[in-house]
Formats: structure tokens, C-alpha cells, sequence
């Protein structure tokens, strides 16, 4: 029998990002305003990747609002 096996996975890394006015719905920290870039890796080839803007929290790093 032959078994395969792929590996898939997704990062997200903050480029550049700036303060912005306002705070989490969640843990009540500050907003940035942040470029994200998403790389998507299939046996640690990267084959996929999109830059894109989002609002993140400052302390929990949740993702409040995403511009794609």
C-alpha cells in the first residue's frame, strides 16, 4: 500500500502597521492599523500569497476588521 501525505499550511506576518483610533471589542486594547501577508506553503514550497490590510488589536491580536 502506498500511503501520501501532504503538508499544508497557512502564515500570517504583519508588514507595516500604524496606530489607529480606537479599541478591541474583546479585551478593550488598543487598534492598528495593519499590512498583513498571508503565505500559503504545500511542502514548504510557498505556491500562494496575498497582501492585504486588517485592523488588529494590540494586545490579544485579534482581528477586528479585514480590507482584502
Amino acid at each position: 500500500m502506498v500511503y501520501m501525505c501532504f503538508l499544508v499550511d497557512q502564515t500570517r506576518k504583519v508588514r507595516r502597521s500604524k496606530p489607529a483610533a480606537g479599541t478591541c471589542s474583546r479585551c478593550g486594547g488598543g487598534a492598528r492599523v495593519a499590512e498583513m501577508k498571508t503565505a500559503t506553503r504545500f511542502c514548504y514550497v510557498p505556491f500562494y500569497w496575498k497582501s492585504w490590510k486588517a485592523i488588529i488589536c494590540t494586545y490579544c491580536g485579534a482581528i477586528l476588521k479585514s480590507y482584502r
